[in-house]
C-alpha cells in the first residue's frame, strides 16, 4: 500500500468515526430533549418507550446512551441545575434578615418555576428511584439550610417559627399554589410574600 493510499485511508476512517461520534451525540442530545419536552407538556411519568418515540430513536438506543431512566434523569437534572445555578449562588440582598428572606422568595419564585415540571416529574419516581430520592433529599436540606443561615438566633430557638418559615419558602408550597391550585405566577408570589410577611411580623428584628 503506498503512503497516499494509506493516507487516504485512515482519512477515511477518521472521517466514519467522526461521523459516528457525531449521530451519537446527537442521538444523546435528541434523548435528553425529548425528556425534557415531554415533562414540559405535563407527562410527568414517561416510558422509554415514549421518550425513544419523540426523540425519533430506536429503543435501543435509549439504553446504549443511559442504563436506566435513573441516568437519563440525572442528565436532565444537571442541566436544569445549570440553568438556576447562578440565581441560587448570588447572596441574598437587604440589610436586615428579613429584608433577606423577602429577597429569597423573590429568587425562588424564579427557581421554582423553571424547575417546577421536572420536580413534579421527579417526585412520582423517586420512591422506585435512588438516585432521585437522594436529590429530593438533598434538595430538602439545602432549602432549609440557605434559610437558616440568616436567622437570627431567637428565631433559630423557636422550631415552630424557623420551620413555618421553611413551610412558606418551600418548593412544596409553590408546587401547591402553581400546579394544585392553577394560580398564576403572580399570584403565587403574591400568596407567598403574604404569608411571609404575616409570619415575620410576629418575630424579632435581632
Amino acid at each position: 500500500m503506498t503512503d497516499h493510499v494509506h493516507k487516504m485511508t485512515l482519512s477515511s476512517a477518521t472521517l466514519v468515526a467522526d461521523g459516528r461520534r457525531e449521530r451519537s451525540r446527537s442521538s444523546r442530545s435528541k434523548i435528553v430533549a425529548a425528556l425534557l419536552d415531554l415533562i414540559g407538556k405535563g407527562e410527568f411519568d414517561p416510558s422509554t418507550a415514549r421518550v425513544a418515540e419523540v426523540a425519533g430513536v430506536g429503543l435501543r438506543s435509549v439504553f446504549r446512551h443511559f442504563n436506566d431512566m435513573d441516568a437519563l434523569y440525572r442528565e436532565v437534572g444537571e442541566l436544569i441545575a445549570a440553568q438556576v445555578m447562578p440565581i441560587i449562588l448570588v447572596p441574598p440582598t437587604g440589610a436586615t434578615w428579613k429584608e433577606k428572606l423577602f429577597d429569597i422568595s423573590n429568587r425562588r419564585a424564579k427557581i421554582f418555576e423553571t424547575i417546577l415540571p421536572y420536580r413534579i416529574s421527579s417526585s412520582l419516581r423517586r420512591f422506585n428511584s435512588p438516585y432521585l430520592m437522594q436529590d429530593y433529599r438533598w434538595m430538602q436540606r439545602f432549602q432549609w439550610e440557605t434559610i437558616d443561615v440568616h436567622l437570627p438566633t431567637t428565631v433559630k430557638a423557636d422550631l415552630a417559627a424557623g420551620r413555618g418559615l421553611n413551610v412558606i419558602l418551600s418548593f412544596q408550597t409553590w408546587q401547591m399554589l402553581r400546579h394544585d391550585q392553577e394560580l398564576s405566577v403572580e399570584d403565587a408570589k403574591a400568596v407567598v410574600q403574604r404569608l411571609l410577611g404575616d409570619a415575620l411580623a410576629s418575630m424579632p428584628e435581632t
